[in-house]
């Protein structure tokens, strides 16, 4: 069985680029008076920040910090490409040029510092909204059936009804409250009071209303 090398044209498209980005940008660290082994650190630096914070927008999602070093990265990246093009002086670099070489560690330090110890969101952070559902809705798979005796008796007054009808109650809200219920009556053996199913679930007086109304 044999195995073929295909070779990706994209791929090599973007180790030429890489290659070239690379070599001006240690170009323009030589010419600012960088020199040795530190003038191949400079496109390291960089392209490694560009890579870090890429990385961070595609395992994260978008956010202000990855996306402000991906940017910092990229101009300089960009910058060393148009510098070396003719549009300066590198045998005479002028001096903002050499006091941003010379900076560039701490900003490159500072950048790849923050993009691998700031959290990213959680799912915990997350907030889970819960749509009420319409009254009297019947559209769900089930239906809860209790026995006439199981839930207290509860009157609704006039107010209760109007509650009923124009504060929206969730689903499993009203089966938590049967639950309430249905344990208030067995321990005092007696119906449970509307103020008392407030103060129980700690749900405002009106949706108590409601809640009430569709118990009784």
């Amino acid at each position: 069985m044999t195995s073929k090398l295909r070779v990706d044209a994209v791929l090599v498209q973007a180790l030429i680029a890489g290659a070239l980005s690379f070599a001006h940008l240690h170009d323009l660290a030589a010419a600012a008076g960088q020199t040795g082994w530190k003038a191949w650190a400079y496109p390291v630096s960089v392209d490694l920040l560009l890579v870090a914070a890429w990385r961070r927008l595609r395992s994260d999602g978008s956010s202000r910090l990855a996306w402000c070093w991906f940017l910092v990265s990229l101009f300089a990246s960009l910058g060393a490409n148009v510098a070396t093009a003719g549009f300066l002086d590198l045998a005479h670099p002028p001096g903002w040029l050499r006091f941003g070489i010379a900076g560039w560690p701490a900003v490159a330090f500072l950048g790849g510092t923050l993009l691998a110890h700031s959290p990213a969101p959680t799912d915990s952070e997350t907030r889970v909204v819960v749509e009420p559902e319409p009254i009297g809705d019947t559209s769900t798979d089930t239906e809860y059936a209790p026995e006439p005796d199981a839930v207290a008796e509860l009157e609704p007054t006039a107010p209760a009804l109007a509650a009923a009808l124009t504060v929206p109650v969730p689903a499993a809200l009203v089966e938590h409250a049967r639950k309430v219920a249905d344990d208030h009556r067995a321990r005092t053996g007696h119906p449970i009071d509307t103020d008392t199913l407030r103060a129980r679930l700690g749900v405002p007086a009106p949706m108590a209303d409601a809640i009430a109304a569709q118990l009784a």
